[in-house]
């Protein structure tokens, strides 16, 4: 009774059993499970996930250029045999750098004048300077500076000049001073009797990259601002200036045409100017000659390096070497210049932020010089057209420095010992010429032009994917998915081999709560890699019962324990509500994964590496799944075909792309995340956009024109797949959600399954609701709801 006191020695027999019963918890602190080996690794596995994959990724892009033999069949018996045995992979490089747009037809050059500038710039006694525009797409154009020699002779070349991203056309024409690295090339070229035009590049300031309507505006330098959008629907910022490169070429070739004369054509590039015309005389055999300064490297470091400049697939076909050999048995000469200093986007200012770092120093001299050496070596009996330009023992010229003009005058043709000497920079007629006017038409064209293509988007898809499908029940759609899964995978998100390492299942106790025991879980994957989870156990699973289990999937910067926490105060109740521990407490066994989508520029870096792997972050987590679906799927308390897939925020982004190729998730639930996602990424017209955040991981290639998330649904069906939407969740309106969904639930009405795609909306933000998808798990995964 209340108040008694014990007699002695029954106050002592108690008190060894309460120690008894302490050191018996004591000892069952961090017991492993049944079946797998005591995991011992400190607690911060998150971290230890991404660096692991890191390491792994940096291992495999360092084995990159010995894998490239297996796309190249080089045919060297003859060059036209060379020509066409290096095709596919010049059409390949051209689809990569989303230089696929139709080009206008160019006839004629357009002069820009207004009343206050003239079109023409200034004259010397050897060439006149024109402000020029010729037409690329509808609405987007090339512009800068025309060079034309005096009426006479044939132009000893027509080239095509240009300069680094944060230099003018006037800087090049010798009209405006530069920095030390602005070199007026283009005016000694058209000194040296070559027409000339020079190309405007893309900046690398920021004062466009937004929206004026919307009143949202980033620091992600201009390139950036078109990489992202472009990107999204299979475009490029490299493959658009390229595109404009090859506008002047038509422009060229007609010149040729129409005045019955045969003047080689040439680029000649510097900086982010020498990236655009290796590209360019990569692509366009019109081309017969390329000089490049100030950017020939290895890339296997191009993760490092601005965002606009990550090529989806690059490394695993293409190194500068390879798209050399692209240009060979064409002139390349490859000048070891200073290179432009990049040392990031702008600051983050008034407001503005959310670019992605990346840095650039230019090329270091062996580097440089060990890829052209590499490059000779692929060009084989072709190898004398590839030329390294540059100092005493590595020493930089230039840029474009009079011995690298040489070389590729004489690779054109001329028999010039020596250049003719430079006249006194001019003066432009336009007093008050201001570049930035030309730079925001640059930018504002691209933008259009992009937002043209998305628009379009869903109508391609549509074409592409819908239209194709034959399927009128669900068995037979059961049959015909398996190959529309293999697409996503294998074009779209990239696929990585599956598990080379046994599962070597480590487990620790971690949780003992009423109704269940919950345990740490940790798998191998790769070397460096591994897949870790928390594993929730209901207590009362009988001896042989095989149960449901939930597969609970976190957002952003999340970890497994924000799922299960019942905590009001800590900082992951507020979105999960506990859901994993509330559906443990209903019977479900759970299984709480942890995706390496946090550390912020940590995983975001992931992306980085992988994409020029032709990989994405969910390639990785894919394989993360599988391995985690294997382990389960052995567990004696596990039904494997009943495993369903619940994610929230991120972890529904998880929703749409694993359970859409991995069949073994028998449904998904996508929370918080469920919208019109292409739009999300690639808009400039909605605040919702991906465009004006810091998640530049985010953006998937030609997305647009593949899978939107009613695709990424239809892979999922015939397995029932719902949607939780809250009213008040900031990641998009409800008429983005709606329109989507009814292209999903039309698919599966027309399988005869409407009943298996559920969409509920409920008064509340980004969060779970866990009322009807929980009767959702309980209907389809066959488990008695609570009494």
């Amino acid at each position: 009774m209340m108040g008694q006191t014990l007699p002695m020695k029954s106050l002592v027999t108690h008190l060894i059993f309460l120690f008894l019963i302490g050191s018996t918890a004591r000892s069952q602190e961090g017991a492993s499970l049944s079946g797998t080996k005591q995991l011992t690794q400190p607690d911060d596995l998150s971290a230890q996930m991404v660096a692991g994959i890191d390491k792994f990724l940096l291992r495999e892009i360092n084995r990159s250029p010995a894998g490239r033999d297996l796309f190249w069949k080089r045919d060297f018996s003859s060059r036209d045999a060379y020509e066409k045995s290096v095709a596919p992979n010049r059409e390949r490089l051209r689809t990569m750098l989303g230089a696929v747009d139709e080009r206008v037809r160019v006839t004629a050059l357009e002069f820009v004048e207004t009343t206050d500038a003239p079109s023409l710039l200034a004259e010397t006694p050897l060439f006149r300077a024109y402000a020029v525009r010729w037409p690329v797409f509808d609405g987007v154009h090339g512009e800068g500076i025309w060079l034309q020699p005096k009426p006479g002779a044939t132009p000893a070349a027509r080239v095509v000049a240009i300069p680094d991203a944060d230099q003018t056309p006037e800087m090049l024409a010798g009209l405006a001073a530069g920095g030390p690295d602005a070199v007026p090339f283009a005016k000694r070229l058209a000194e040296n009797g070559c027409e000339v035009l020079i190309l405007t590049l893309v900046d690398r300031t920021d004062t466009h990259s937004g929206s004026a309507r919307l009143k949202r505006f980033t620091n992600q330098p201009h390139r950036e601002w078109i990489y992202r959008q472009s990107f999204e629907v299979g475009r490029h910022l490299i493959g658009y200036e390229v595109q404009k490169v090859m506008g002047a070429v038509d422009w060229f070739v007609s010149q040729n045409q129409t005045l019955n004369q045969k003047a080689p054509i040439a680029v000649v590039g510097y900086g982010e100017g020498g990236l655009i015309a290796l590209h360019a005389a990569a692509l366009d055999l019109r081309v017969q000659g390329a000089l490049v300064s100030g950017y020939f490297d290895a890339r296997e470091r191009v993760w490092e390096e601005p965002i606009y400049r990550n090529v989806i697939g690059l490394l695993r076909e293409f190194g500068d070497a390879e798209i050399a050999s692209l240009v060979a048995p064409r002139a390349l000469i490859v000048e070891h210049s200073q290179a432009p200093k990049i040392e990031g986007p702008p600051k983050p200012h008034d407001g503005r932020g959310g670019a992605a770092p990346g840095k650039w120093d230019g090329p270091e001299f062996n580097s440089a010089d060990a890829e052209v050496l590499r490059a000779q070596k692929l060009a084989g009996p072709f190898k004398t057209f590839i030329t390294h330009v540059h100092g005493n023992e590595g020493r930089t010229l230039g840029p474009c420095g009079d011995q690298a003009m040489l070389e590729i005058l004489k690779a054109l043709g001329s028999d010039r010992k020596l250049l003719a000497p430079t006249g006194k920079l001019s003066s432009d007629a336009r007093a008050k010429f201001d570049p930035a006017g030309r730079q925001r038409r640059q930018v504002e064209e691209l933008v259009g032009h992009t937002q043209r293509i998305l628009r379009d988007s869903e109508r391609q898809r549509d074409a592409a994917f819908w239209k194709p499908i034959q399927a009128k029940s669900a068995d037979a759609w059961a049959v015909a998915a398996p190959a529309v899964r293999s697409n996503l995978w294998d074009d779209v998100l990239g696929r990585l081999p599956a598990a080379t390492l046994p599962a070597n299942a480590r487990s620790r106790k971690i949780y003992d709560k009423e109704k269940w025991t919950g345990y740490d879980v940790m798998l191998d994957v790769w070397p460096d890699v591994f897949a870790w989870g928390v594993l929730l156990l209901p207590k009362d699973i009988k001896p042989g019962e095989r149960r449901p289990v939930v597969v609970c999937q976190h957002g952003l910067e999340g970890v497994p324990a924000d799922t299960i926490t019942d905590d009001p105060k800590a900082g992951g109740y507020g979105p999960y509500k506990a859901f994993a521990a509330r559906l443990a407490e209903q019977g479900f066994v759970v299984f709480a994964p942890h995706n390496p989508y946090r550390g912020q520029d940590a995983f975001r870096g992931l992306q980085r590496k992988l994409n020029p792997l032709s990989k994405s972050l969910f390639s990785v987590i894919l394989a993360q799944h599988d391995r985690i679906l294997d382990w389960l799927s052995e567990q004696p308390f596990v039904d494997p075909k009943r495993i369903g897939f619940y994610g929230l925020s991120y972890g529904g982004k998880t929703a749409m792309r694993v359970p859409a190729l991995l069949d073994r998730y028998c449904l998904s639930i996508c929370s918080a995340d469920f919208n019109e996602w292409v739009t999300k990424n690639a808009t400039v017209d909605s605040a919702y956009s991906y465009m004006f955040g810091g998640e530049y991981e985010i953006f998937e290639w030609d997305l647009g024109h593949t899978f939107n998330y009613a695709e990424m649904a239809a892979c999922i069906a015939p397995r029932p797949f719902m949607v939780e939407r809250g009213h008040a969740d900031g990641v998009a309106p409800d008429e983005w959600v709606a329109h989507e969904f009814a292209r999903v639930k039309r698919f599966y009405d027309k399988l005869g399954i409407g009943d298996r795609a559920e969409l509920e909306v409920f008064n509340g933000p980004h969060t779970i609701h866990g009322v009807g998808t929980f009767k959702f798990l309980h209907k389809h995964l066959d488990w008695p709801e609570p009494k």
